[in-house]
């Protein structure tokens, strides 16, 4: 597997970019995660979106349904927070 600079640290991806250790996520390896998606600042919402998924999948192991998430969080189907390409 590829190793790459997320956060100031090394950390393991597959060939899509997805992390393959949880336990190196931390807020700065989001945040670059992030900049690579064309999202240059975090803000609130993504925050609160990333934290939503990331509790949920340690839940259950699956990533939640789309409108799960949007009922669960208050979010519109469409809704689309500031600094998203």
């Amino acid at each position: 597997m590829p190793m790459t600079t997320l956060g100031g640290a090394q950390v393991e991806v597959d060939e899509d970019g997805f992390i393959q250790q949880p336990e190196q996520w931390s807020q700065n390896v989001a945040a670059d995660l992030a900049k690579t998606e064309g999202v240059e600042q975090m803000g609130d919402d993504h925050w609160k979106l990333v934290n939503y998924i990331r509790d949920y999948y340690q839940k259950f192991g699956i990533a939640p349904m789309v409108r799960k998430l949007c009922k669960d969080l208050d979010f519109k189907l469409k809704y689309k927070p500031t600094g998203c390409v």
